[in-house]
């Protein structure tokens, strides 16, 4: 009896053993069949589920603006005083509902080149109005003239023009208008063939954003999405090399398995360049552990307190010598139109800045920047993008409704915030797929693990106890 004891207690503490072996070595098996699953499933190619769900998103996406309606217009004119604005919004439009087309794959070379269709749809359950409501807003062709034709005499006749269409420093627009497009009845007096229809975001329905062309992450999973080339609508070639470089992903997918420490690098259509966003904390997603990434102050920030923005610096005035930041010059790339971009309410920008304008507030929860993206698959999951389109005015002798400005205005126009979360029953889908096998393997390799080591142990102490006692 005491040998078969003895025999059951070491087979059992073999068991144990045995068990704990298995577990660990399952681990790093179980990690290497995640991450091989992992490296299929992101690439860029049919069948794969990276692949379907960037052809065309199964997430809603909704563009919000928030326009700044001028409260004094006339004070502004005669007395340059502080602008007095007041935010309108939100109205709200449907966007990146189109899949993308032109389709083509270079197995050569690992890329793949596309267009995505722009379009967008008023919802009115999400707007406070209609595209009909009416405000005040500052005239843009008015505005940008006397930065396009900085000549004396080209300015008294654009003057005359514009007197003639009594045009002013302001103006009363629709939402539909100053966002998609109107006629304006200045430029529609130029007696040369120029464009004569202004908008915010004009052309926008029915184009395309451009040729993209992007890595597959084929032959190299860590390339997967990001662009290589991108042929778009606007010239980027005005910049220096670094301005006008193309870095990172289109934002909706990055390279797999990203860890805290990475900077997550984009590209913008909108505001002609790449920029990119830190770690900023852990993130509970409807059930899936994703990383939230925040755009830094750092990335508007003055060429004397962050390098890579030197050339966004175009002039000494305005800037202060390069020292205002919080706003980026873009105009280059917008055919020479004063236009810079900022966070909403100029946030994180220099007080000189905001100081002509009344009205503003910036909040950190509310117009910053975010990507939440899950680590494993680098999918993002879900975004916030938040940005705010300001036009430059200046005082110009030879045009009456801008000669009396005493300063130089950065007058916002209005902020967007383009939003998109995963929907529920592709949560659940994700979780069951992704994040579910991978918590259940993890699992079942503790398990295993302690079971085994748990036994071991206790047969281990039965074992030695029995002995004991056999001795005495």
């Amino acid at each position: 009896m005491g040998c078969d004891r003895n025999c059951g207690l070491i087979a059992g503490a073999v068991i144990g053993a045995v068990l704990a072996v298995f577990g660990g070595i399952l681990m790093p098996v179980g990690d290497m069949l995640i991450e091989k699953t992992i490296k299929k499933q992101v690439v860029l190619e049919d069948g794969t589920i990276a692949f379907q769900n960037w052809v065309k998103t199964g997430t809603e996406i909704y563009r919000q603006f928030w326009i700044f309606d001028v409260q004094n217009p006339q004070e502004v004119v005669v007395n340059s005083s502080r602008i007095k604005v007041k935010q309108r919004g939100p109205y709200t439009y449907r966007v990146r509902y189109l899949a993308k087309e032109n389709i083509t794959h270079d197995s050569e070379n690992h890329t793949v080149s596309f267009v995505q269709p722009n379009g967008a749809i008023f919802e009115p359950s999400l707007s406070v109005g209609t595209e009909n409501d009416t405000l005040t807003v500052l005239n843009l062709a008015v505005a940008a003239a006397p930065h396009l034709y900085p000549n004396a005499f080209v300015q008294v006749l654009l003057n005359s023009l514009i007197k003639k269409s009594k045009s002013s420093m302001f103006q009363r627009r629709t939402v539909r208008e100053l966002l998609w497009g109107y006629n304006d009845p200045f430029l529609s007096l130029v007696p040369y063939p120029i464009v004569t229809t202004l908008g915010v975001f004009y052309p926008y329905n029915n184009t395309v954003d451009g040729v993209y062309t992007v890595f597959s992450g084929k032959d190299n999973v860590n390339q997967v999405a990001i662009i290589d080339t991108y042929k778009g609508k606007r010239n980027l070639s005005y910049w220096p090399s670094y301005c006008d470089m193309i870095n990172g992903t289109d934002a909706a997918s990055f390279p797999p398995f990203v860890e805290k420490t990475r900077v997550l690098r984009f590209f913008s259509s909108d505001v002609c360049r790449s920029i990119y966003a830190v770690f900023g904390a852990e993130i509970n997603l409807k059930g899936i552990p994703v990383y939230r990434f925040i755009l830094p102050s750092m990335a508007f920030a003055s060429p004397l307190q962050n390098p890579d923005n030197h050339c966004f610096c175009t002039e000494k005035i305005i800037s202060k010598n390069c020292t205002s930041y919080g706003v980026l010059d873009i105009g280059k790339c917008k055919g020479g139109k004063p236009v810079y971009i900022s966070l909403p309410h100029f946030l994180h920008a220099s007080p000189d800045i905001g100081e002509p304008i009344e009205g503003l507030s910036p909040n950190e929860d509310e117009h910053s920047t975010y990507l939440d993206v899950e680590p494993i698959t680098g999918f993002t999951l879900r975004f916030a993008k938040r940005l705010q389109i300001n036009i430059l005015v200046k005082p110009a002798k030879k045009i009456d409704t801008l000669k009396g400005l005493k300063r130089n205005y950065i007058v916002p126009i209005l902020w967007l915030n383009e939003t998109g979360t995963i929907g529920d029953e592709k949560a659940e889908k994700f979780r069951k797929q992704v994040t579910g096998k991978i918590n259940l393997l993890g699992l079942v390799e503790i398990i295993l693990l302690s079971v085994g080591v748990v036994m071991f142990v206790a047969f281990m102490i039965s074992y030695c106890a029995c002995r004991s006692m056999k001795v005495k």
